[in-house]
Order: C-alpha cells, then sequence, then structure tokens
C-alpha cells in the first residue's frame, strides 16, 4: 500500500495559501486512484511513483500551482498532449490560482488510471533521434545575449551548458509565435539558468 511521506507534507504546508488545497486535493486523488502509489520529492517537487516508474507530479509557485503527467505525450487527451510539447511552467493540466482550477475527481481519476497503466506495462517515452551530422555552431541571437548581460549567474551557467542545453534554449525562444510569449519564455528561462537549470530540466533524471 501507498503511503505518504513527511517531505511532501513539508512542501504542502510551505507553499502559498492559494496552492495548499490544490495540492492537497491532487495528492488526495492520486491515492485514492492509485492505492500503491509511492511519494518522493525529484527536482524539489512531489512526484508520485508507480511501478517503480514516474507516474505524475505537482508543484506550487508563487502565483499558481501545476500538474503533470511523465507520460502526457503518450496519453489521450489533446490537451494533455499538447501541453506536454510546450514544456511549460504551467504543467501538462494548465495554470491553477485557486482549487476551481482543477479538473474534476472524475477526470483526474481517469488521466491518473491511464498514466498507471502506462507504467504498468512499462511503456517508455520515445527518445529524440539526434542529427546524424548536425552542425556544432549555434547562433545565438542579440535578445538573448543582450538578457544574458542583465543576470551574470544565467549568463555563466548558459555558457557552461553543452551544445545541446544551449540549442534547447534558443530553439525554444526562436519557435515563440509573438514577442510577447517570446519575453515571456526569456523571462523564466533566464530564472532557470540563474539555478543552473536546463530547458528540460523537470524531466532529467538524476545520476
Amino acid at each position: 500500500m501507498g503511503k505518504k511521506i513527511k517531505e511532501v507534507d513539508a512542501y504542502i504546508t510551505k507553499s502559498q495559501e492559494f496552492a495548499k488545497p490544490i495540492l492537497t486535493k491532487i495528492r488526495d486523488v492520486v491515492h485514492k486512484t492509485c492505492p500503491d502509489v509511492e511519494e518522493a520529492i525529484k527536482w524539489g517537487m512531489p512526484f508520485f511513483m508507480y511501478n517503480g516508474q514516474m507516474m505524475c507530479m505537482m508543484s506550487a509557485f508563487k502565483q499558481h500551482a501545476a500538474m503533470g503527467f511523465y507520460k502526457a505525450a503518450l496519453m489521450s487527451d489533446k490537451t494533455l498532449i499538447e501541453n506536454a510539447k510546450s514544456e511549460s511552467a504551467m504543467g501538462h493540466v494548465g495554470r491553477m490560482e485557486s482549487i476551481n482550477d482543477l479538473p474534476s475527481d472524475k477526470k483526474l481519476a481517469a488521466w491518473i488510471k491511464e498514466a498507471m497503466k502506462l507504467n504498468a506495462e512499462r511503456v517508455k517515452l520515445p527518445k529524440a533521434k539526434p542529427s546524424p551530422k548536425e552542425k556544432k555552431e549555434l547562433v545565438v541571437p542579440d535578445y538573448v545575449t543582450k538578457a544574458l548581460r542583465t543576470n551574470k549567474t544565467a549568463k555563466a551557467a548558459f555558457e557552461a551548458f553543452p551544445y545541446s542545453h544551449k540549442k534547447e534554449y534558443v530553439t525554444w525562444f526562436e519557435e515563440a509565435k509573438t514577442d510577447a510569449t517570446r519575453e515571456k519564455r526569456l523571462a523564466q528561462a533566464i530564472e532557470w539558468m540563474a539555478e543552473g537549470k536546463s530547458r528540460n530540466w523537470k524531466y532529467e533524471r538524476k545520476k
């Protein structure tokens, strides 16, 4: 049987007041739907494990809470799949500022059951196929260089990143369809880089 761990209790307690009921509700529905779930803290946020694999996670920020599914890209819900592609801090479920923003218990349970099935069947996320002759020269846009100058820590982290990490960030910026979206992504990236985080830090396994 699964059990709740004190580290997740502490995470919820330290969260903003608006986020506490959201996180508590998510946790309760996960445990109710998946009695054998195991809790863990990974990358500083609560994860729910099933069958020895990451199943879903939740997190709280200053003004919103988020929930995600590790294998969202393989699930049937179109919203989860699209949000999995964007990899934003809003999570796969979307931005949640109050408990009223949470999907119904029925919908949450359905998603959790699907995620459980994927784990039970040991379905793995497809690995990105690297280009065989990828040119190791990356053009960093001027707007990125200027933004990095405002944060020495982020600038140092970006310069120390391997080529692949730099390209992930630059590609993310360049794919923005509007200036507002690009600026928003850039601001988020500077924050992550200042913490030494790569573009896809949420899904990197600890070595």
